[in-house]
């Protein structure tokens, strides 16, 4: 009969097992520290580039100017230029196209529109086929109830032209919305 080989693991071996396992996990932990680590380095620069720049502009706001009054008068220009603005955006833009476009005919065509928010006018340019379709485009706006005093302000027959179209302007106030 023969004898039997039997091996037992000595208890080097497990331990070394055992390390080998808790060497990965320590490196796999180190890992995940070092990854945030990076994480709160990068905010940390991303915060500190967005403070610098906000003293920059506090220091550039807070730095006196060459003479104060000029500096004065270009914020007063630039608020003007704002108002400016703000009364375009806030003309009465539906009513007045609407207007417009009702008292539009086929023989009338408008060419271009110019609004004055400040003076409540607008001034049209364009073509008429002829000088009657163009008188009851003038007095059409005047029955409009958005605009009142339309009037032509000039006219001119294209002689160059076969069809003969009259180019004009005209002049118009709206009423203001109440």
């Amino acid at each position: 009969m023969r004898s039997l080989n039997l091996k037992f693991p000595d208890g080097g071996q497990e331990a070394r097992s055992a390390g080998y396992a808790m060497l990965v996990m320590g490196m796999l932990a180190l890992a995940g520290v070092l990854y945030q680590y990076q994480g709160a380095m990068d905010e940390v620069a991303y915060w500190d580039l967005r403070i610098a720049s906000m003293d920059r502009q506090a220091g550039r706001k807070t730095m006196p100017l060459g003479s104060p009054s000029q500096g004065g008068r270009e914020i007063k220009q630039e608020i003007r230029r704002a108002n400016a603005v703000l009364s375009e955006i806030d003309l009465p833009w539906g009513a007045l196209f609407d207007s417009v476009e009702y008292a539009t005919s086929p023989e009338v065509a408008l060419l271009s529109f110019q609004p004055d928010a400040a003076g409540r006018t607008m001034r049209m340019g364009g073509e008429a086929k002829s000088m009657p379709a163009l008188l009851d485009f003038v007095s059409a706006l005047e029955r409009e109830p958005v605009l009142k005093d339309a009037y032509l302000l000039k006219y001119e027959i294209k002689q160059d032209d076969p069809q003969r179209p009259i180019i004009f302007s005209i002049m118009a106030s709206w009423i203001e919305a109440s």
